[in-house]
């Protein structure tokens, strides 16, 4: 039997990369829209909380309610040593409101980023991004957290990904997602590491 889940996101990156990674013989991911979901003013309201597990349950079960699907939620962001865990929840909205209207989202966050670690060097510009993922059905719901670590760059290298990813390097291969083949990000990402620790409990979902 395949099961229709509801992903909680209008992110189209989000929701290539999770469908990418979950979707198979017995799990059919659609997006709000394919299921006859247009925004409404109260989504923005729904990622109120501190952390991500809270922010990704509350999504799901927002979600889950105006649809009657099982909602399967993310709510991930970047962590910065030196900044304190920041940008943190408040990844998507970290530069000031005015440099994301101006540069768009993804260029303000980076440059906003890079600005407040301009003084940081190497050694202390450790990082790692985190994704939460929850899923809501009426017989259960579940909450895992996925990592990847790596440091920040000192510019943007690489076009590939999307987010944060030209700055995010992976020391080991010394490149960044931005510089990485997709298949690359897909087998190491936060997600990946949260979707691994989710297919376990996919394969003996509750009917």
């Amino acid at each position: 039997m395949t099961r229709t889940v509801l992903l909680a996101t209008r992110n189209r990156h989000k929701l290539e990369e999770i469908r990418d990674l979950v979707s198979g013989p017995t799990i059919r991911l659609i997006g709000p829209e394919e299921a006859g979901l247009p925004p409404v003013a109260a989504e923005d309201g729904v990622e109120a909380h501190e952390s991500f597990e809270e922010n990704a349950l509350a999504k799901a079960r927002w979600f889950r309610d105006r649809c009657g699907l099982p909602a399967l939620a993310d709510d991930s962001g970047l962590c910065v040593d030196a900044l304190g865990g920041e940008p943190g929840v408040r990844s998507r909205r970290f530069a000031p409101d005015s440099a994301r209207r101006d540069r768009g989202e993804d260029a303000a966050n980076n440059a906003w980023l890079l600005k407040r670690l301009r003084d940081v060097p190497d050694g202390r510009r450790g990082a790692h991004y985190r994704c939460a993922l929850a899923l809501v059905d009426a017989s259960a719901t579940l909450v895992v957290v996925g990592r990847v670590h790596g440091r920040i760059a000192r510019e943007e290298r690489g076009t590939g990904g999307f987010g944060y990813d030209p700055l995010f390097l992976l020391p080991e291969r010394d490149r960044t997602y931005g510089e990485l083949p997709p298949e690359v990000k897909a087998a190491t990402s936060h997600r990946a590491d949260a979707v691994r620790r989710l297919v376990p409990w996919l394969d003996r979902w509750p009917a």
